[in-house]
């Protein structure tokens, strides 16, 4: 029988991260995604990323990475596109 997983990681997705040997940064972006979404609604995802991190952040792990990734404020992209920006004043 699978246990279920906690409030920061629902469906156990960074644990089982965690266990696969010689997982890639690109794999655990994706696992990184799909926990994302299965977080419960109105949960504050960087008070969960931070649980996750005390609880398994192995220095040198590529998921450990890709959790303080996601802790980073996003970048500014600059300009959008839409209508509105092609007008001129």
């Amino acid at each position: 029988m699978r246990k279920t997983g906690d409030w920061a990681d629902p469906k156990r997705l960074i644990d089982e991260s965690y266990r696969i040997d010689g997982i890639t940064t690109e794999e655990c972006r994706s696992i990184f995604m799909d926990w994302a979404i299965s977080l419960p609604a109105g949960s504050d995802p960087a008070v969960a990323i931070e649980a996750l991190l005390e609880r398994h952040g192995q220095a040198g792990h590529p998921m450990t990475d890709v959790l303080r990734e996601g802790l980073a404020a996003p970048q500014k992209t600059g300009r959008r596109g839409g209508p509105a920006a092609r007008r001129r004043p």
